[in-house]
């Protein structure tokens, strides 16, 4: 019995699929957002100049989940894994938009650098490497991966002008620009040491990992694959394309000999396995067509 292949959600249920989920988003929201609000209050109240530092560190912690984010729907995209539940042009839409967006939210949370009085931002300490004047080195990292990142989202829009295998290439650029985010997050970040923050590091770096093997092994397994069916038919042991062996339909064998003493520099190329110039199983070499044997008659005639 053939496997039944998911082919993706029925549009026609999209909209309660939407209205399902902005009812799920309005039900957290609603629960969390009051403790929220009361705690917000309280730490403005206790230190009014913390509300800079608090919005600085709300908008790296939306970077790092919305880099991340892209990586993981970037690996998705690249093994296939979600062919089977959204059509690709939107699913690649939607990973160069959280690239996008995630540019964006970590040119806000360097300009907050700038606001936050607890400890001073330049203008030249937030754009150039190593001028920090906290954790310098590891800010660093987070800086560069800006740079990387801002590199691979100008890239989306470049695509047809650079070439597709240039742009994939230069996509792996991307893993730098995680491993980097990543570092400078737990580095320089003042919560990183919270629970809910490693906790959003080791799953990141966890799926980003796992997906990553995943990839190479399948691109290693698919060439692997590739290359032994090119030998194959470089065998003369591919007839047919369906997967059968030389042996698995009539006069293959002969096919394949034939094949084999023309590629050797052979001068004859049987027309059937009956045909005069065609070549016995014991390996011996039969008169062929261009030897001038006469071809035979028509048995119907």
């Amino acid at each position: 019995m053939a496997a039944v292949k998911f082919r993706g959600l029925n549009p026609r249920t999209g909209m309660a699929r939407w209205g399902l989920a902005a009812v799920a988003i309005g039900i957290v929201v609603g629960v969390t957002a009051p403790a929220a609000a009361r705690g917000l209050s309280t730490v403005v109240d206790a230190n009014p100049e913390s509300l800079v530092w608090l919005f600085e560190r709300l908008f790296a912690w939306l970077d790092y989940i919305a880099l991340a984010g892209s990586v993981i729907y970037g690996l998705l995209l690249s093994t296939k894994l979600l062919d089977a539940i959204a059509h690709r042009p939107i699913s690649f839409s939607l990973h160069q938009d959280l690239a996008a967006f995630g540019l964006g939210l970590a040119g806000i949370h360097g300009m907050l650098l700038g606001l936050d009085h607890s400890v001073p931002f330049t203008f030249a300490e937030i754009l150039v490497p190593g001028l920090a004047p906290h954790a310098p080195v590891a800010v660093a990292f987070g800086q560069v991966a800006l740079y990387l990142m801002a590199a691979v989202t100008a890239s989306f829009y470049l695509r047809k002008r650079i070439g597709q295998r240039a742009w994939r290439t230069f996509h792996y650029v991307t893993f730098l620009a995680f491993a980097g985010a990543t570092i400078h997050g737990i580095a320089s970040g003042s919560d990183s040491n919270a629970p809910w923050a490693e906790a959003i590091y080791v799953v990141s770096a966890a799926l980003v990992l796992f997906l990553l093997t995943y990839r190479i092994g399948v691109s290693m397994a698919t060439r692997s694959a590739a290359r032994a069916e090119s030998a194959d038919l470089a065998a003369g042991d591919a007839y047919p394309r369906g997967g059968g062996r030389s042996d698995s339909f009539p006069g293959a064998a002969q096919r394949a000999a034939a094949i084999a003493d023309v590629r050797a520099g052979g001068p004859y190329l049987p027309v059937r396995e009956d045909a005069p110039g065609a070549r016995p199983l014991g390996g011996t070499r039969s008169s062929s067509i261009r030897d001038g044997a006469p071809l035979r008659g028509n048995p119907a005639a």
